[in-house]
């Protein structure tokens, strides 16, 4: 949990995101779902809470809808910070990519 960090890791970490944040990732608006078509041909798992506040589920929704490849996994019972199903859905998703 990012509580559990020390404070000066804590306030880096804050830095870095809201440096981040604020830049649009250095995205242009809408870039990554106008360009989700080129991953055509790229198999992709996306692990999303339903309760992120961070980034609601919807935003997972479409880039799963753009992205040809692309499978969703919704966690019920997770936020951002996850839980023990989030971490088994990532934990399959890595084992299927590394025996691919």
């Amino acid at each position: 949990m990012y509580s559990d960090r020390e404070t000066d890791a804590r306030i880096a970490f804050v830095r870095i995101c809201a440096h981040f944040f604020s830049n649009n990732a250095w995205l242009e608006e809408d870039q990554l779902l106008r360009n989700a078509h080129k991953l055509a041909g790229i198999p992709g798992v996306l692990v999303h809470g339903r309760h992120d506040m961070g980034s609601p589920v919807q935003t997972a929704w479409e880039l799963a809808k753009a992205w040809p490849d692309a499978r969703l996994h919704i966690i019920e019972d997770s936020g951002h910070a996850g839980s023990n199903a989030m971490q088994e859905a990532v934990r399959g998703a890595i084992e299927e990519f590394k025996n691919r």
